[in-house]
């Protein structure tokens, strides 16, 4: 077993969100993230945006930069006990790290208009990946959200 690697990574943008705290961010089964905001790319890694308008989804690699610590069980707003960190969305995390789909609206240079941000304003992003899935609805599985919350009603 070798030893644990440390990482170091650097923003390659931040997002530009409604929210501006916590609380103003919907959770929970069936909470509606419609929100539109921006992926605003710095210019020194704008070029690697070329050709990202083919795509009506992405995955957006981000930062908690709020969250301190973080807690190995988490009790998510919506259940009725604590479940692990790993099978929940904290944002106290050993890496507050976020991951979130949006759908792009448009490009404009380095700005990414977008809906479905869960950000908050100012949030680092990390990396941008275009969204595929080859997943179909019905294989899909929630966990433990399914068995305390019903299954989804897609």
């Amino acid at each position: 077993m070798s030893e644990p690697m440390e990482f170091c990574m650097k923003p390659i943008g931040y997002v530009e969100s409604p929210y501006t705290s916590e609380e103003q961010i919907p959770k929970g089964r069936g909470a509606k993230h419609e929100a539109e905001g921006t992926l605003v790319v710095h210019p020194e890694f704008a070029e690697g945006l070329q050709d990202i308008e083919g795509f009506s989804h992405l995955f957006v690699i981000w930062v908690f930069h709020r969250s301190q610590g973080f807690s190995l069980l988490s009790h998510p707003p919506t259940a009725d006990r604590p479940h692990g960190v790993f099978a929940t969305r904290s944002p106290r995390r050993p890496n507050p790290i976020g991951l979130t789909v949006v759908e792009l609206l448009g490009r404009e240079g380095n700005r990414l208009r977008v809906r479905g941000v869960d950000m908050l304003d100012g949030t680092p992003i990390l990396d941008i990946k275009p969204y595929l899935s080859s997943i179909p609805e019905e294989k899909l599985r929630r966990g433990w959200m399914d068995q305390e919350q019903g299954p989804s009603k897609a």
